[in-house]
């Protein structure tokens, strides 16, 4: 079994060591760094559009072809997945290139340099942030299923991080995942095996105890709670280009943010940096110097450790509601990037203690977790979005939504939900359900800004990813004969399935026929 951390930032790949009985990150011969670990750049060069010819990873870097006003330079791009686009998409070499067909030939280049070197990723797990919408998982599985594996599995980065520490000693236990694009939080929780299993259930098969009345049981962990947002590093350097600009009068661009995330990473380890910063085409040369308690003040001013408190504080209060004191809290684990910063250590050992943090696998406990799935892991988990359907709210003149399967319940689901339609006007011709996956109030505004495709956070009343709200993907039902009000004409059945798709079946009630059958309703569109 394979394993991919497909990272803002950067990328991790393991594999299970059957002879040594323990996972072991893997180096892609040409794409990762030479550094331990060997972590692989999520970066990518378009050499020939129309041939899907690319270079990823460290095979950019070394040829230096990482210029930031190069259109064929992709970085940054994972937290745009799907995402809508605003305004157009641009085009290479006649192809259009938006955010999905950029990670998919990133993922593409790395299996065939997999394949190159004689390995043979046929059976393998993706990890997957804990706020991501179905577009993304959908995305990462279909565009997978090119990728001649005979199994692909996707679990949750920061559960993946839990079990690569390891909880077999009955620990409570904080993850915290902080990479270059976004803050998870997952606490989990070994159970004893006489609990009743529930949503909230993460299983893997191994014999805890068998007494002599019982069969072999197997042991638990309980994920109690997680919350994800939109903020990593790439967050950061951007503040710290937008900083830099306006206090040496530089221009902003690729470049500048090249150059403060070098000196993020310097003041990781250092209590001032600096790096050189030089534009070829304007020729400007200059030094630029940052001390740590300046960067911590941008921090601050930015509002980082409130945003730090803010999801913090929405875990703790899932904690609470599964009836957990925050004080049971055992161990923190950090993982990321991100967690590299001393503000963020710092803040995580003001509030648990230095004695609970554990920071020796920052970037591949993620990748080393996921290959549990391979040694009798199963995965029983939650919805972190709602899924709903959406409605004419005539007293407030606009579209609302209803959610059918709210954020917390289990997947897959014991039983559909069931909803009878009928016509609303007379020879109707067709019914319309438009299904989305209901977020937090919290979207990612993709664009094209400057000759490059952008990324932006915005807050939002909710946020609400359609999963069919196409001329064609929104029609459930094409009736023939026509319908007239006053009847039931179509029974729609909805469930969640144990990949966390949403799936639709829709029955015309006066034909008996079946029109959907149990298909995933992303596919509509």
């Amino acid at each position: 079994m394979y394993s991919f951390d497909f990272g803002t930032s950067n990328t991790v790949v393991a594999r299970w060591n059957r002879a040594l009985a323990q996972p072991e990150t893997l180096a892609v011969r040409g794409l990762s760094q030479v550094e331990s670990p060997p972590l692989v750049p999520s970066v990518l060069y378009v050499q020939d559009a129309g041939a899907d010819r690319v270079l990823a990873g460290q095979e950019v870097l070394a040829r230096g072809l990482d210029n930031s006003g190069d259109p064929r330079f992709f970085s940054n791009f994972k937290r745009g997945i799907g995402s809508a686009v605003q305004g157009f998409v641009p085009a290479l070499d006649g192809v259009e290139v938006g955010f999905e067909r950029v990670g998919l030939w990133f993922i593409r280049r790395l299996i065939a340099a997999l394949r190159d070197q004689g390995e043979s990723p046929d059976d393998v797990v993706f990890t997957v942030p804990v706020n991501s919408f179905e577009l993304y998982r959908q995305w990462l599985l279909a565009g997978c299923s090119e990728l001649e594996a005979t199994r692909i599995q996707l679990l949750d980065e920061s559960t993946a991080a839990a079990l690569g520490y390891g909880l077999e000693n009955g620990q409570t236990v904080l993850v915290i995942d902080f990479g270059g694009g976004t803050l998870d939080l997952s606490l989990v929780q070994p159970a004893v095996p006489e609990q009743s299993p529930d949503g909230f259930l993460l299983k893997w098969g191994r014999k805890l105890f068998a007494g002599k009345d019982s069969a072999p049981r197997t042991p638990t962990a309980r994920v109690l709670a997680k919350v994800g947002r939109n903020l990593g590093g790439m967050d950061i350097d951007t503040w710290l280009a937008d900083s830099l600009a306006r206090q040496q009068k530089l221009p902003k661009g690729a470049l500048l943010q090249r150059v403060a995330e070098r000196l993020k990473i310097r003041l990781s380890s250092e209590t001032a940096a600096t790096e050189v910063y030089f534009d070829e085409d304007s020729l400007r040369t200059c030094k630029l110097t940052l001390e740590r308690e300046q960067f911590e003040a941008l921090l601050a001013a930015r509002g980082f450790i409130a945003q730090l408190d803010e999801s913090l504080g929405k875990l703790l209060q899932q904690a609470r509601q599964r009836n957990l004191d925050p004080e049971a809290i055992d161990a923190v684990i950090l993982v990321g990037g991100t967690c590299q910063i001393p503000a963020v250590q710092n803040w995580v050992v003001d509030r648990f203690g230095a004695a609970k943090v554990r920071k020796d696998k920052v970037f591949e406990a993620v990748a080393h977790g996921a290959l549990r799935l391979g040694q009798g892991l199963q995965v029983e988990d939650f919805l972190y979005h709602a899924y709903g359907v959406r409605y004419w709210d005539h007293r407030k003149s606009r579209h609302g939504w209803h959610a059918l399967f709210k954020a917390g319940q289990a997947y897959p689901t014991a039983n559909p939900v069931e909803l009878v339609l009928g016509a609303s006007v007379s020879n109707q011709p067709v019914i319309e359900l438009v299904v989305g996956e209901m977020g937090d109030g919290e979207d990612t505004e993709v664009f094209f800004e400057d000759g490059r495709l952008t990324i932006r956070t915005s807050a939002s009343e909710q946020t609400v990813r359609s999963l069919n709200d196409t001329d064609e993907g929104r029609v459930v039902a094409r009736l023939e004969p026509p319908g007239f009000p006053g009847r039931d004409r179509v029974k729609v059945q909805l469930r969640v399935d144990a990949r966390r798709q949403l799936r639709i079946t829709v029955e015309d009630l006066q034909t008996q026929q079946t029109l959907l059958q149990d298909q995933p309703v992303v596919e509509l569109r």
